[in-house]
C-alpha cells in the first residue's frame, strides 16, 4: 500500500493553489507496509504550489476563494475563458491575486497564442504535397473533348495539362505587368477592397499565418477583358468546359468567374462551390495543392471538418496549415480522397457537390469560372429549390432565383429541364426504397440479409446525392 505526504508550505499552511511566495517543497511516496517509512521516490512540488484537487476536502485553505465572481466557475471553464484573452489581457489579470496568478501561467493558454501561430504560419507545405498514393492521384489529362466530358468525366476531379497555352492572358500576365496595367484598380481581397499595388506589398512582404487572397468577381469588367474567343478574347472556356446551363439567366446569372491572386500558403479552407455548381480552376503563375473528397449522403466530410445539419455552416480549423499538420495524415487514408498539384499552365476541375481545400505553393495567379453541365442540372435545380438561404451570388432584383432560372430553361432547353426533373424523382423514389428497407428491416429484427448499407465508392458520387429523408 502506498500513501502520499505532503510537506506543508513555509506559513504552515496547506494552500490548494499557490503563490509565489511559497517555499520550495517535495513530495515524498513511501511505503507503509515496511517497518518505518523507507523513501521509494521524491516528486518535486509544482513551483506554484497547485495541488490535486482533491486536497480541497483536507486542505485548511484554499486560495482559489480569492478569485472573487470567478468563484462560481469550475476551473474548466475558467480556463475557456482565459482562451479568449491575448497576451497584456493575461499578465493583468495575473497581477489581480495569487490563484488567478496561477491560472494565467498555465502553459497551454501561452503555447495557444504564440507556438501554435508561428508553428502554422513555418510549417513548410512541400512535405504534404509529395508522396501522394497512388489510389489518391487525381487524374493527368492532356486534354478532353466535350463529349468525353460528358459521357466519363462530369462527376471526377482531373488536370487537364495542354488547353491555356494559347490564351493571351497566360502569355501576358505576371504580378509585374498586373502592376503596370492595373496597379490603381482596387480589387477584393477577403474582407478589404485594396488597389492592385497595396495588395502586391501585401503579398510580397507578409509572414501571415492565414495571409490575404485577392478574390475579385468584377475583374473582367474592370480590368475590360475579353472571354469570347471569337472576338479576339484574352481567355476562355476550355472547350470541355464550354456548356453552363446558367448562361441561360443572361445578366442574371450569379457570379461566376474570379480572378484570383496571392502568395504563398494563402488558399481556400475546405468548402463546396456555390449553389451546387462545378469549376474549373486555371494557374497562370505559380502551383497550388488540392485535396478534395467526394459528394455522398453515404460519406461524412473531410477530417476535422463538421457541417450543421442543414449544412449551412461548416467549421473547420481557422488556417490551412492548422488543418495540415492536424488532419492531413488522417485525411490520405480517408476513403474517396485526390490529391494533386496543379501547375502552371494547367485547369483543374471541381465537380458539383465535391468537398475542396487548395493552397498555394507559391505566389500565384489564377481564374476560376463556375458552370453547370446538364449531368448536374439535377443537383441544382435541387439546391435552389430546397435550399434557398443557401443560394448565393445572384443580384438583388433577382427575388427566386429558381423560378428564374426553371423558367429559362423551360423557354430554352425544356427537353433538357424534363429530363432533370425525371432524374429527381427517380432519386426521390430511391431515397424512399432506401428508408422502407431501413424501417423494413428493423421491424423484422435488424437481422444480417438486409439489402441497406453505405458505402464509400466512387459509385456513391452520382447514384445518392441528397439525404434519407
Amino acid at each position: 500500500m502506498v500513501m502520499l505526504l505532503t510537506a506543508e508550505s513555509s506559513s504552515g499552511q496547506d494552500e490548494m493553489v499557490g503563490a509565489p511566495g511559497l517555499a520550495h517543497s517535495t513530495t515524498r511516496l513511501v511505503n507503509s507496509e515496511g517497518d518505518g517509512e523507507s523513501p521509494v521516490t521524491m516528486i518535486p512540488i509544482h513551483p506554484l504550489g497547485i495541488k490535486p484537487a482533491g486536497n480541497a476536502y483536507t486542505s485548511s485553505t484554499n486560495i482559489r476563494s480569492t478569485i472573487g465572481a470567478f468563484i462560481t466557475l469550475p476551473d474548466e471553464l475558467i480556463i475557456r475563458v482565459l482562451d479568449y484573452l491575448d497576451a497584456p489581457s493575461l499578465l493583468q489579470l495575473g497581477t489581480t491575486c495569487k490563484a488567478l496568478y496561477a491560472f494565467c501561467r498555465l502553459e497551454d493558454l501561452w503555447k495557444a497564442l504564440f507556438i501554435g501561430p508561428f508553428l502554422c504560419a513555418h510549417t513548410p507545405l512541400q512535405p504534404y504535397t509529395i508522396d501522394i498514393p497512388f489510389k489518391n492521384q487525381i487524374p493527368r489529362l492532356p486534354d478532353l473533348s466535350a463529349a468525353d466530358f460528358s459521357v466519363d468525366w462530369t462527376g471526377k476531379p482531373f488536370i487537364l495539362t495542354d488547353v491555356i497555352s494559347s490564351w493571351p492572358v497566360y502569355r501576358d500576365w505576371s504580378t509585374a505587368a498586373l502592376l503596370r496595367n492595373y496597379g490603381e484598380l482596387h480589387f477584393r481581397a477577403e474582407a478589404v477592397d485594396w488597389p492592385l499595388k497595396t495588395y502586391v506589398q501585401y503579398m510580397n512582404n507578409n509572414e501571415d499565418e492565414s495571409p490575404l487572397y485577392l478574390f475579385d468577381r468584377t475583374f473582367v469588367e474592370k480590368m475590360e477583358v475579353k472571354t469570347d474567343r471569337s472576338q479576339g478574347g484574352h481567355y476562355w472556356a476550355p472547350e470541355c468546359f464550354g456548356e453552363d446551363l446558367l448562361s441561360v439567366l443572361g445578366n442574371q446569372r450569379p457570379d461566376s468567374r474570379w480572378l484570383i491572386v496571392g502568395p504563398e500558403r494563402s488558399g481556400s479552407t475546405f468548402h463546396k462551390d456555390p449553389n451546387a455548381t462545378s469549376a474549373w480552376n486555371a494557374v497562370l503563375r505559380g502551383s497550388k495543392y488540392w485535396i478534395m473528397f467526394p459528394a455522398s449522403s453515404s460519406l461524412p466530410p473531410p477530417p476535422g471538418v463538421f457541417v450543421s445539419e442543414d449544412q449551412s455552416e461548416v467549421t473547420s480549423p481557422l488556417s490551412i496549415a492548422e488543418w495540415l499538420l492536424g488532419f492531413h495524415k488522417q485525411a490520405r487514408g480517408t476513403p474517396g480522397c485526390l490529391e494533386g498539384v496543379c501547375g502552371e499552365g494547367e485547369v483543374l476541375h471541381v465537380p458539383s457537390g465535391w468537398w475542396h481545400l487548395v493552397v498555394n505553393l507559391s505566389p500565384s495567379i489564377a481564374i476560376t469560372q463556375n458552370f453547370v453541365p446538364r449531368a448536374h442540372l439535377s443537383n441544382v435545380l435541387s439546391f435552389l429549390r430546397d435550399r434557398p438561404e443557401q443560394v448565393s451570388g445572384f443580384r438583388s432584383e433577382v427575388h427566386n432565383p429558381y423560378e428564374e432560372f426553371v423558367q429559362k430553361m423551360r423557354e430554352q432547353h425544356p427537353e433538357m429541364l424534363d429530363e432533370a426533373y425525371r432524374e429527381l424523382e427517380r432519386t426521390k423514389e430511391k431515397r424512399k426504397r432506401k428508408w422502407d428497407e431501413v424501417v423494413q428491416g428493423d421491424a423484422d429484427g435488424g437481422g444480417e440479409g438486409g439489402a441497406f448499407s453505405f458505402g464509400f465508392g466512387f459509385g456513391d458520387v452520382d447514384g445518392d446525392r441528397e439525404e434519407i429523408l
